[in-house]
């Protein structure tokens, strides 16, 4: 034992005593009574970091000389060699108060792997950045480009944090998501009322990719591009650096009766007093860069299941007449025996109303808009196939050559096509939602709000990492999922290094030390 470890150990704590004295001392001197908050603000910044980080130091040292102290424990690896040998190792730590070092004792025999049950019982990374690091920097990924999150921990706490390691850190961040979500123990699962309803909604948004992470079609057709500029894609250009990412969400929802005519005054934002729509409840959304879209669909079903195992309530599946992912749906549906009512969103609906009025009315007129409304009115009392008819026929007796008539071809051949996803008297009747907004949001708020930036080119792991935590992010299950992941980290680094999986613990064999304060 050197002189320092001494005083240490004679009365712990004294190197952050002295920083936290020189720091009162420094506030209190002429020059800093002259400063401006915001410079005594800063300085107390900068200087207490250097007084927590050495709280932190001697905490840490405290626990070593305690294991030193200590008679030697029994360290049995997962491979049932015992390891006798001792060594003093010391090991790097980057904290959010700076670089500490954390003494430790390693465990060994010969033609083995140390084992330092020190490191299991502070639960210590793998990696050199500690938790609160890795957690600060992922929630800051989740809010803007890996190169602003480091920037940001970088500036507000004591550690160096690079843009490389930020998007490294955040990818280790997200590994459990899959595993937590499967992991009924691990989350508070909401358990639904067969009076209630089980929300469904599905939809799709392309990520521009490294061309390298692109999936096999695509990554062929843009390696046969040829590029009109180095550093950035131009106009169409995109049609082949793209790789799609399946959004899900899930929710219940309470019934709620309206008819055709609610439904066309709320959308005019009409002022009659109305019951308020029911807000989603417990609701879970997410998407996956990664996965296929059929495995993401796959999930959202057994996420349902865990909430309705009984399959009690009704189950509405809310789409937009992608015909891959209505396919999908329906696949998924057969396989796993559900019951489900497949409901085509109102508002895809209205849009091809809305181009198709163009052929028989002046764009934004009163007539387009009473066109629209008098159709949408009979399409939601059920009548989509006779509106396809009448607008076709319309198109026939005005003369309406192939060109002038196109969007009415289009928008009936739509509601022909999905005719029976469109049974909106039925539906409003029994108290189903007819929109996609939940889903819709889901993507503008997990991709569009920050995948979507101008110029970005994500690499998959990046993307799927950063998928990951928004998704935990707006379904309210961050914080647990942090719970969660730190438990699985120790698991990972620390337990499966044992026999049993249990490593021994110092703290087992404090009796054995004597500190005199």
């Amino acid at each position: 034992m050197n002189v320092a470890e001494a005083v240490t150990q004679e009365k712990p704590f004294t190197r952050s005593d002295a920083l936290f004295e020189e720091l009162k001392v420094l506030l209190s001197s002429s020059g800093t009574m002259a400063l401006s908050h915001y410079d005594v603000e800063e300085m107390v910044r900068t200087h207490g970091l250097a007084v927590m980080r050495a709280l932190l130091g001697d905490h840490l040292d405290l626990r070593a000389q305690a294991e030193r102290g200590a008679p030697a424990l029994k360290v049995v690896g997962e491979d049932q060699v015992e390891r006798p040998q001792q060594r003093d190792t010391t090991r790097p730590l980057e904290t959010v108060f700076g670089a500490v070092t954390v003494g430790r004792i390693g465990y060994r025999a010969r033609g083995t792997n140390s084992r330092f049950p020190l490191d299991a019982s502070l639960n210590l990374p793998r990696d050199y950045f500690s938790f609160g690091v890795r957690q600060r920097v992922a929630e800051a990924a989740v809010q803007g480009s890996f190169e602003s999150a480091a920037r940001n921990v970088t500036a507000t706490t004591g550690a160096r944090v690079a843009k490389r390691q930020a998007e490294e850190l955040t990818a280790l961040a997200a590994q459990d998501f899959d595993e937590f979500y499967a992991d009924s123990a691990a989350r508070a699962v909401p358990v639904c009322d067969p009076n209630k309803l089980v929300a469904l909604g599905f939809d799709g948004k392309g990520l521009v990719m490294r061309v390298e992470d692109l999936r096999e079609p695509t990554r062929k057709a843009a390696q046969q591009r040829r590029r009109k500029k180095a550093h950035r894609l131009s106009r169409g250009e995109k049609k082949n650096a793209k790789r799609m990412a399946q959004v899900a969400t899930v929710y219940t929802l309470d019934r709620h009766v309206r008819t055709a005519e609610d439904i066309v005054g709320d959308l005019h934002g009409s002022d009659g007093k109305r019951p308020k729509r029911p807000r989603p409840e417990a609701k879970r959304v997410w998407a996956s860069v990664e996965k296929e879209p059929e495995t993401v669909i796959e999930q959202a079903f057994d996420e349902a299941h865990r909430r309705d195992p009984a399959h009690a309530a009704r189950w509405v599946a809310l789409v937009d007449g992608l015909p891959a992912q209505l396919a999908l749906v329906r696949k998924v549906a057969r396989k796993k025996r559900v019951k489900l009512t497949v409901v085509l969103d109102i508002i895809h609906v209205l849009e091809y109303l809305w181009r198709a009025t163009t052929a028989f009315n002046a764009q934004d007129s009163p007539e387009s808009d009473e066109w629209v409304t008098e159709r949408l009115l009979r399409i939601l009392r059920g009548e989509a196939s006779q509106v396809a008819a009448g607008m076709r026929r319309s198109a026939t007796l005005r003369g309406l050559a192939e060109s002038e008539r196109a969007a009415v071809d289009k928008c009936a051949d739509y509601l022909l096509k999905n005719a029976k996803y469109m049974r909106y008297d039925e539906y409003l009747a029994a108290g189903l939602p007819i929109a996609t907004g939940v889903v819709e949001g889901a993507v503008r708020h997990l991709v569009n709000d920050r995948m979507d930036i101008t110029g970005a080119r994500w690499s998959l792991r990046g993307a799927e990492a950063v998928l990951r935590l928004r998704s935990l992010w707006a379904s309210g299950d961050l914080e647990e999922y942090w719970r969660f992941h730190k438990r699985r980290e120790y698991e990972r680094n620390h337990a499966a290094g044992y026999a049993g999986g249990v490593p021994p613990s110092p703290h087992d064999r404090r009796r054995h030390l004597q500190l005199v304060p």
